[in-house]
C-alpha cells in the first residue's frame, strides 16, 4: 500500500508503508517517471526517466512541503530512540 500525500499538477507524492527502516523519503511519480527524495537532509536519493528541469521542480515541492512529509513519516514510523 502507498498512502498519497500529496498530488501537484501531474505528480503523485507517497510512500511505501513496508519502507519504515530506510530514513524518511517520498516517492514521487508521473506516468512511468518516479523519483525518491531523502527527506533528512534534503536529497534526490533516486530517478527514473525525469528530466533535469523536472527534477528541479520536484526537489522544490518536497522542500515546500519536507516538514509534513516528515510529520506524516514520523506518525507512520516512529523514531526508536
Amino acid at each position: 500500500m502507498a498512502p498519497t500525500l500529496l498530488r501537484e499538477g501531474p505528480y503523485r507524492i507517497f510512500f511505501y508503508l513496508n519502507e519504515g527502516r530506510e530514513p524518511a523519503h517520498v516517492h514521487v511519480q508521473e506516468g512511468r517517471k518516479v523519483a525518491k527524495f531523502w527527506l533528512e537532509p534534503l536529497g534526490l536519493a533516486s530517478s527514473r526517466h525525469f528530466p533535469a528541469h523536472q527534477l528541479a521542480e520536484l526537489t522544490r515541492i518536497v522542500s515546500r512541503n519536507r516538514i509534513r512529509f516528515l510529520e506524516v513519516w514520523n506518525e507512520r514510523f516512529p523514531p526508536s530512540h
